[in-house]
């Protein structure tokens, strides 16, 4: 991570911390009770805790709980409503469940969720029961639940190597990051007597598992693990707290260890000692390295020491930040503040004493500087003098232009107050001479400033101190002003340097950051994971001059480049092999990370919801390192937000999925009850008048058959129509068409959907010719009629009527019914749409009005239901914009 700078006092709230606590408002709070192994009572003790909640007055329901057959955990549900579960079939087995949409229906204030490392049936909305969690906190809903040490996906390898069982069902840190935990614990020697007594498992379970898992050593281990990981997760939200309130001060409830890097030989070393201390506490710990001014004149090989360093923590766990400081000492104190470090590990290089007289000792500086924080010293390795003609000394001794110029500032100067000198005194002279000291110090930093003072001080005493054209000085008070002006020269070229590096400081830091908005600008609006892939490669190429490759998982076929910003690029078997390598392990491999360094590519996972989603390869094309050291915080901030990217991306494909299959659902199950009413009753009627024919045809028994086998061949036909609308296989003939011979078609063909109800025909002869496909409309009438002739009630009048007003033309039919509720008008034109407590779900497919919909928006028409103005029943209406309407006949015909 990049740092940007500190507050002087460290008591402003952090902005990001605030962000996230604001991000919490409105979701739900989760608290987990963590154990070191089964049997400890975490599900007696999240019982115990809701059902004192709900003595409360707190609305909890129990979304699952397993109590395993443990009749005092069993004794404490009684009394607790219990969301039912949800069956479903796998393998010929039927599994069940928690119902997650019928809690989200249900709402409750507090649930209880057990076992949250559970892995959810094949077909389930999500594949782990934690991300259910995670999506009734989403809601709103406070959750309770359970889960045991070795579920922890960061503990996963470190409980495998005592216990010799790998875990596959784990919880990501990140969930015990954002909840409250509370460790329920009980000495090793009382839960070994639990599981003795048959309290955890079967008797024959229990005696396999005192001989493996439980022994004493294991749960010794366990238990120690869960009070730790707790302890982290309540530091780690008491520093958040902290942080969100600018409170000053290390709060060291816990250890926190940082550890300074730099370019000397001894960097490493250092990073390993650190990594010792941190094991040795179970502190967490960070690598800073401090990029000061200085650090723009850092040697190639310098550069790769601090690269190397950096990597080398990343490698061994510790999190790695570049601070931007205009010095070294003010960076580390900013960092300790901000990290609220207990512990500083630096090393002290061997300097000469006329060099800790000039700058001082740093150590010795943050010992004094730094109250309570522990400093550990360490030596580090004496550095090789640099070569005079090497880059350091170039870039430290300032250039030759930079020279020039100041010589021609202070030989301008010169001249201009020679002109002026009859109306000058000496000391405003001496004045003047502050303007190439300044200009030289900002323009080419410090040594150009005082060599600027110098040639000043010089040019002022030969030109103007008596004799004149000399550099000896008769007067003496002339030789207290020549110093005078030499100091302050020096003093205002120190001044200038440092304004000018605060300057290039904040200007690194502002370009740094609009890097990264403009990164994330670009790709934030994408929807397409593969355009999203091509702007990641695009930018990282751009931004650093690299080779880039994008690597993601393939079913079956392990990982194949997606993207690349020059498809020539070939990745040979060994950078595969680093590739794998990170994206199985979640570290960066290839050259320039101390793993698989033969591979050409230096391959960076992208990870986000505790997976790793892709990695992304880069390389120069000269060979060489593909980052430097300086560029590692940003391009490590670039793949974070790209990781992001991706994982939104994949969560909105697997929605949409879940929105596709839930859809499906919904019209299987909607398709499955239609076909049952709407085949089986005409079938009934046909099957009966087929029967009846045995004892002679009547005309009754054929209109029976003929009238029946209509309604058949009508459902089919709304079926088959839903088909072609949603296949978008409609094919649209228009034409003008005269509205009263279209009603009155439609009114003649639905005449047995219309028995029973008088029918009266309100269309003006009047009316304009409408552009429309008389096939479709004939079908959206037809629908309407019969929807009308279903609904309204027997005896009734049926009303067609139409009116052209205010530019658009309306075709509507009313009927006498009970009506649609009020504010759900628009559902019924919902496939398979039925609306319980109207005349709407009487009979019928709920096909008919959808069919209307989708062939009016076809048509460029418009279709509106809603309850009549003037009484009971439902009016639907097509509506016809103005563009619709033939305004000229001869125009039309010649079109």
């Amino acid at each position: 991570m990049a740092v940007s700078g500190f507050p002087a006092d460290g008591l402003r709230p952090d902005p990001d911390a605030l962000l996230r606590q604001a991000a919490q408002e409105g979701r739900g709070r989760l608290k987990i009770f963590l154990g070191a192994a089964p049997g400890v009572g975490k599900t007696y003790e999240m019982l115990s805790e809701g059902a004192a909640r709900r003595r409360d007055g707190v609305d909890v329901v129990v979304g699952i709980v397993e109590t395993h057959g443990r009749i005092e955990t069993e004794a404490l549900t009684r009394g607790m409503e219990i969301i039912a579960r949800r069956a479903c079939s796998y393998e010929g087995r039927t599994l069940h469940e928690m119902d997650l949409d019928a809690i989200l229906e249900r709402a409750p204030r507090l649930v209880l969720v057990d076992e949250l490392a559970h892995t959810n049936a094949p077909g389930s909305r999500h594949p782990k029961r934690y991300q259910d969690v995670e999506e009734l906190l989403a809601a709103g809903i406070d959750v309770y639940s359970t889960v045991n040490i070795q579920h922890v996906e960061s503990l996963n390898d470190v409980v495998a190597s005592f216990t010799r069982i790998r875990v596959r069902e784990t919880v990501p840190d990140r969930i015990l990051e954002m909840a409250e935990i509370e460790v329920v614990d009980i000495p090793p020697d009382e839960l070994i007597e639990r599981l003795k007594a048959g309290k955890v498992y079967l008797p024959q379970e229990a005696t396999r598992a005192l001989g493996h898992f439980f022994s004493r050593s294991n749960l010794s281990a366990l238990r120690e693990l869960a009070l730790r990981r707790a302890a982290q997760a309540v530091d780690a939200r008491m520093l958040e707290d902290v942080r969100a309130l600018g409170l000053g001060g290390t709060w060291a409830g816990s250890e926190r260890i940082v550890v300074a890097i730099n370019e000397l030989p001894g960097a490493e070393p250092l990073v390993r000692a650190a990594k010792r201390v941190a094991d040795g506490l179970r502190a967490p710990w960070t690598a800073v390295f401090i990029e000061t001014p200085r650090a723009a004149s850092f040697t190639p090989a310098e550069h790769q020491r601090v690269a190397a360093a950096m990597t080398l923590a990343t490698q061994l766990g510790a999190a790695v930040a570049s601070v931007p400081a205009t010095n070294v000492i003010d960076g580390i104190k900013g960092f300790l503040a901000e990290a609220r470090a207990t512990q500083l590990i630096l090393g002290k290089s061997r300097r000469s004493r006329w060099f800790e007289l000039r700058h001082g000792s740093v150590v010795d500086r943050l010992v004094r500087e730094t109250p309570g924080v522990t400093v550990h010293v360490l030596p580090m390795a004496e550095e090789a003098p640099a070569s005079p003609a090497g880059p350091r000394a170039r870039a430290g001794s300032g250039s030759t232009a930079g020279y020039l110029a100041a010589s021609g500032m202070v030989a301008a100067v010169t001249a201009f107050a020679s002109a002026l000198f009859r109306v000058l005194d000496l000391g405003n002279v001496g004045m003047l001479y502050l303007l190439p000291v300044m200009a030289a110090a900002s323009l080419y930093g410090l040594r150009t400033g005082l060599f600027a003072g110098i040639l000043s001080t010089l040019a002022y005493n030969f030109v103007f101190l008596p004799p004149v054209g000399t550099l000896s000085i008769s007067n003496p008070e002339n030789v207290v002003s020549m110093f005078v002006l030499l100091g302050v020269a020096f003093a205002t070229s120190q001044l200038t340097a440092r304004v000018r590096a605060q300057a290039d400081l904040a200007a690194a830091s502002a370009r740094t950051n609009a890097i990264l908005a403009g990164f994330l600008r670009e790709i934030g609006s994408v929807n397409d994971a593969q355009e999203a892939a091509r702007m990641i490669c695009a930018d990282v190429r751009r931004l650093f001059d690299v080779k880039v490759v994008l690597m993601t998982p393939v079913p079956g076929a392990g990982l194949s480049v997606q993207t690349a910003t020059d498809p020539e690029y070939r990745v040979d078997i060994m950078d595969v092999a680093a590739a794998t390598w990170a994206f199985d392990n979640g570290v960066a491999a290839g050259k320039g990370s101390g793993t698989l360094t033969a591979s050409e590519w230096l391959f960076h996972p992208l990870k986000a919801g505790g997976r790793v989603l892709a990695v992304l390869g880069i390389a120069r094309d000269s060979g060489g390192d593909p980052v430097r050291a300086d560029q590692l915080p940003l391009l490590t901030s670039l793949i974070d937000q790209a990781a992001m990217v991706l994982e939104r991306l994949r969560l909105e494909g697997e929605m949409r999925d879940v929105d596709a299959v839930r859809t499906r659902d919904k019209l299987r199950s909607a398709l499955l009850s239609s076909v049952s009413h709407d085949l089986r009753t005409p079938l009934t009627a046909v099957m009966a008048a087929a029967a009846q024919l045995h004892h002679g045809a009547t005309p009754e028994l054929i209109a029976t058959i003929e009238s029946e086998a209509a309604r058949l061949n009508r459902f089919v036909a709304n079926l088959l129509d839903m088909a072609r609308v949603e296949a978008g296989a409609l094919k649209l003939a228009v034409e003008a068409i005269d509205l009263s011979d279209a009603v009155t078609g439609a009114a003649h063909d639905a005449r047995r959907a219309l028995e029973g109800h008088g029918v009266r025909l309100d269309v003006p002869p009047d009316l304009p010719l409408v552009r429309a496909d008389p096939q479709l409309l004939h079908h959206c009438l037809l629908n309407l009629l019969d929807n009308a002739g279903h609904y309204g009630e027997a005896g009734t009048e049926i009303v067609i009527e139409g009116r052209h007003r205010f530019g658009e033309l309306r075709l509507t039919v009313l009927d006498h019914g009970p009506g649609l509720p009020p504010g759900r008008e628009g559902e019924v034109f919902e496939t398979f749409r039925r609306l319980e407590g109207s005349d709407r779900a009487i009979v019928g497919t709920g096909l008919g009005l959808a069919i209307v919909k989708a062939f009016a928006e076809a048509m460029g028409m418009t279709v509106t239901a809603a309850n009549r103005a003037d009484g009971a029943g439902a009016a639907f209406a097509l509506v016809f914009p103005p563009e619709l309407i033939v305004r000229d006949l001869s125009v039309e015909s010649d079109t």
